[in-house]
């Protein structure tokens, strides 16, 4: 992915508790958009939320929950993104997906990384 410029993030909103044949469901879509090539992608544990049940899930201590909220957040070109939207459509039953447009400004792919650690041992 280019170093700077216009990009789409998409961010998965599920629970914790949510599963894929017997695997959590945000390991299946880091694992697809991994196989789909995207950039990378990021899960994210909330501490406290609620969804379209308005039941609240909290990590409190008092009540704890063993259905966090999950966020799984991808950042790639527009195209990408939208190729990789119908795997979320046979995974998500029950979750929120969105697309927000983001400007990137600065990205370091393993290769550039590579590169720059080649010339920092010179």
């Amino acid at each position: 992915m280019r170093s700077a410029g216009p990009a789409l993030r998409l961010t998965v909103f599920v629970g914790e508790g949510d599963r894929w044949r017997h695997r959590p469901l945000y390991h299946e879509i880091v694992a697809r958009a991994r196989a789909a090539g995207l950039a990378g992608a990021s899960v994210l544990r909330g501490i406290e939320g609620f969804g379209a049940s308005s039941r609240v899930h909290t990590a409190r201590i008092l009540s704890l929950s063993e259905d966090l909220p999950i966020a799984i957040v991808i950042v790639d070109a527009e195209d990408r993104i939208r190729a990789f939207l119908p795997e979320l459509d046979e995974l998500v039953g029950e979750g929120l997906v969105v697309l927000d447009p983001v400007e990137i400004v600065r990205y370091t792919g393993r290769d550039d990384r590579d590169r720059q650690d080649q010339r920092d041992e010179r």
